[in-house]
């Protein structure tokens, strides 16, 4: 078979060539960054570090009010947005009606708290999204200056249901141009910050609501995921993300939205949480109609599931993993051993190697992603539009100019080596479908290094292989925080399960969470978190 065969010659030579270079830019990059990162202040209401269906309970039962947890949000963003320009839009005015309803419902005493807890078990809870999922009345850009006028006339529907459930809406997050890359940066609303670290990145797309989830600005948050976009963000903020199984959560009122069913599969739209008990509640209301596929109040045991892992994918021009994961990783072993006598198989899955070719064939379509950034889709216009950016002159980010250049290369849609592309995607998913089963999980890295520093994914651009190639096989997976590293910054995995088993992988989030402590509060200073 062809994935058994050796890599070639050339591309282990430029695989070596890649990791030299980035070696070398890594130097220049510690160099440039020798100053100390800016400060964000510590978080001063404890009601931002609680659970969000915990701040859901305390609403109901007067505890605490919408308003004062909305302000207690809106305080926390004015606080961190200069430092970590995150945020991007608010409606908080109208988020103040809507908070204000909230209290008034359950100051009428009309409905008990259970009735509430059933019929609207988010009220009065203020949430965040990513400027890509549309919300009524706010700018949807998607990162794209062509689109910096244009206003959502309608709430997306994942946003549509929370909001039908009581959750409060308070604004828009960054992302990058067009959400394909996994460094959040575009010409409207600029860079965004890790709150680590904030000479670091925070991934991408959905890496202004990492950002903003990880400093604990808003309650909880949600975003969508084509090729890590909400586990690679989770991972480098320190947070949980869930990636649905495929065609469960809608993704209409997304921009950009796939143009075939076949690539919308692999889009998921999915919470971004501090606490792993969020998760599931979240995911049941944005899975609308398609929620009892998914069977998530069936309880899980995690002593009787069947747990396989890898810790290098050897995918071509992709790093090898940072020594503090797979110490991670090991722990996680080790922890399940102990606690569960779970013995934890270790696979060397060959077809991973080809994760970044086969993510990058099944993504062709007729749409080119220069079409939806530029006005002329050409191979000159894109030309141009470089050297515009050369001279500080194009409303284009240089990433996703190259980006629109090497789309017009590589494997063409519905040529033979797409479909030959489709059918290694089909059996790659057919060997993870008979290993995992009904009560199997795999613990793979959601990302090889912690978050790098930015403009540092140029030289580590292929990375993102290690979530990319999940979203193709339509399993869900979330992203499960595990500490920090050496240097201070946050470290994890993925847990991924069969078709619609996502409530495997959020009980082992949950297990995991109880064994490495989950979220850990950004400190104010790099040298802070070491001492």
């Amino acid at each position: 078979m062809e994935f058994d065969r050796p890599v070639p010659l050339m591309l282990r030579v430029l695989h070596l060539l890649r990791l030299f270079i980035a070696k070398i830019g890594r130097f220049f990059f510690v160099l440039f960054n020798s100053n100390e990162p800016k400060r964000i202040p510590p978080i001063n209401c404890d009601i931002l570090r609680e659970p969000a269906v915990t701040v859901a309970r305390k609403i109901r039962r007067k505890e605490i009010t919408s308003v004062e947890v909305l302000e207690a949000c809106i305080r926390r963003i004015n606080d961190i947005n200069s430092a970590l320009n995150c945020f991007v839009e608010s409606r908080f005015e109208e988020a103040h009606k809507e908070a204000r309803a909230a209290d008034a419902l359950i100051r009428a005493g009309t409905h008990s708290a259970e009735q509430l807890e059933l019929e609207k078990p988010f009220l009065g809870v203020p949430f965040t999204t990513k400027d890509s999922i549309g919300v009524k009345g706010l700018h949807q850009t998607a990162g794209v200056v062509l689109r910096r006028d244009y206003i959502c006339e309608e709430d997306a529907d994942a946003i549509k249901l929370l909001r039908a459930k009581g959750a409060v809406i308070i604004g828009t997050t960054n992302v990058p141009e067009a959400c394909m890359w996994w460094e959040t940066h575009n010409h409207i609303y600029g860079r965004t910050n890790n709150p680590y670290d904030t000479r670091r990145m925070v991934g991408g797309s959905s890496g202004g609501e990492g950002a903003l989830q990880g400093a604990a600005g808003s309650v909880f948050g949600i975003g969508s995921d084509i090729g890590g976009s909400i586990r690679m963000p989770a991972y480098f903020n320190g947070i949980f993300g869930h990636k649905p199984s495929r065609n469960i959560v809608s993704n209409s009122g997304q921009h950009p939205i796939p143009k075939t069913e076949y690539i919308n599969s692999f889009l998921g739209v999915g919470p971004m949480v501090r606490h792993a008990v969020d998760l599931k509640p979240i995911l049941e209301i944005i899975s609308g109609e398609n929620s009892h596929k998914l069977n998530l109040n069936q309880p899980v045991d995690v002593a009787k599931c069947k747990v396989f892992y890898q810790i290098n994918s050897k995918a071509p021009l992709t790093d090898p993993v940072d020594k503090d994961i797979v110490k991670a990783m090991h722990k996680v072993l080790e922890y399940l051993q102990e606690k569960h006598s779970i013995r934890s198989e270790e696979k060397e899955i060959p077809l991973l190697r080809k994760s970044l070719a086969i993510w990058f064939a099944n993504m062709k379509s007729n749409e080119t992603f220069g079409s939806l950034i530029m006005k002329d889709n050409t191979v000159f216009g894109t030309l141009k539009e470089i050297v515009k950016n050369i001279f500080g002159c194009s409303g284009n980010t240089l990433i996703a100019l190259f980006t629109a250049l090497f789309d017009f290369g590589g494997v063409q849609y519905e040529s033979d080596r797409y479909k030959h592309y489709q059918k290694l995607r089909d059996e790659l998913e057919n060997t993870f479908t008979k290993m995992l089963g009904d009560d199997g999980v795999f613990l793979y890295p959601t990302h090889p290094t912690p978050a790098l520093y930015h403009n540092e994914p140029v030289l580590r651009s292929m990375n993102f292989a290690y979530t990319a190639i999940i979203n193709c096989l339509g399993f869900p997976a979330t992203t499960v925080p595990l500490g920090l590293s050496c240097d201070g910054l946050p470290i994890g995995i993925q847990v991924i399960a069969n078709h619609n088993n996502d409530r495997l992988c959020l009980a082992f989030a949950e297990e995991l969470e109880k064994g490495f402590g989950g979220w850990i509060e950004p400190h104010t200073s790099t040298k802070e978190r070491k001492d």
